[in-house]
């Protein structure tokens, strides 16, 4: 089994009417994801609006969700593009007694490859917690090469990458160099198969907020050999994943829309992302449907 499980959400950070933090939400949340394939969650990601949470909120939550699932993986997303303020969020998630720090790339600064390696070195000897690298050039702007990866394995408690950058070979010659205790998470639901193949160990999802189930049946699947039967739950989850994140409704829009119909409110977005379409709660409903879901 691998350190954190083969199977976590990034969650969505639930708030209520005035937008305020729903502490309590969060925390069914967290309960009804454990409960329904997954391993566990990683807490203020992206995923988790973190862009618009204060350091005293992301703490908050670490809290009562660590205090909701005291006997499963909790992951802070602890990210920034300010190295002194990824630091300070690492340190209050070290408080909070997660079991690991989830780092992304410094975003929009466009750092060297100097500067994302001494900005994770930083981070990770801030905590004595194990530090996973969250990859995903799509949203920071900056591809951690794979001589930079290789160099941060180095350090002793950077034990795993969340991989957003959408290649699966340039992943397995990575995977092929690096020391067989570093684990790789797909960080794109639809791209975790491939991944599998190459050595991943699971996926960090979003579309796992509602076929966790069918998710890990895939991950244990393939780990037996039973490809087929994988490929096939794959196939099921393909509109899923389609629907995650769209132009018109971007992640986590769609995951807002359709937990309300499985009984488990999380709130709007925060600005700026938007409203949902007109259509979209039309398009959940599709997706759970054809899932074989019961919902409201």
């Amino acid at each position: 089994m691998p350190r954190f499980g083969s199977t976590l959400t990034a969650m969505v950070t639930p708030f209520g009417p005035d937008g305020s933090l729903d502490l309590d939400a969060a925390q069914r949340l967290a309960k009804y994801l454990v409960a329904n394939g997954n391993d566990g969650v990683v807490v203020a990601g992206t995923t988790g609006e973190s862009a618009t949470l204060t350091h005293d909120e992301q703490a908050e939550l670490l809290i009562a969700v660590r205090e909701a699932l005291p006997d499963h993986a909790v992951v802070a997303g602890a990210g920034s593009n300010d190295t002194r303020a990824a630091i300070d969020l690492t340190e209050r998630a070290t408080a909070a007694k997660v079991d690991g720090i989830l780092s992304v790339t410094p975003y929009y600064n466009r750092p060297s490859q100097a500067g994302i390696e001494a900005h994770f070195r930083a981070v990770a000897g801030a905590t004595d917690l194990p530090v996973i690298l969250y990859d995903i050039p799509g949203r920071t702007g900056r591809k951690i090469d794979s001589d930079t990866l290789l160099r941060l394995f180095e350090v002793s408690n950077i034990v795993a990458v969340k991989d957003a950058a959408g290649s699966p070979a340039a992943t397995s010659s990575v995977i092929a160099a690096a020391a067989p205790e570093i684990e790789f998470y797909s960080g794109d639901d639809k791209l975790t198969l491939p991944f599998l193949s190459v050595g991943a160990v699971g996926v960090i999802g979003v579309a796992t907020h509602w076929c966790g189930i069918e998710m890990a049946e895939m991950i244990a699947s393939y780990s037996k050999g039973l490809v087929h039967e994988a490929r096939a739950l794959n196939a099921r989850m393909l509109p899923s994943f389609d629907f995650e994140g769209t132009d018109d409704a971007p992640n986590p829009v769609p995951t807002k829309t359709l937990m309300p119909l499985l009984g488990v409110d999380t709130g709007a977005c925060r600005p700026p992302m938007g409203f949902p379409p007109d259509d979209l709660e039309d398009r959940a409903r599709a997706i759970l449907t054809g899932l074989g879901r019961t919902f409201s």
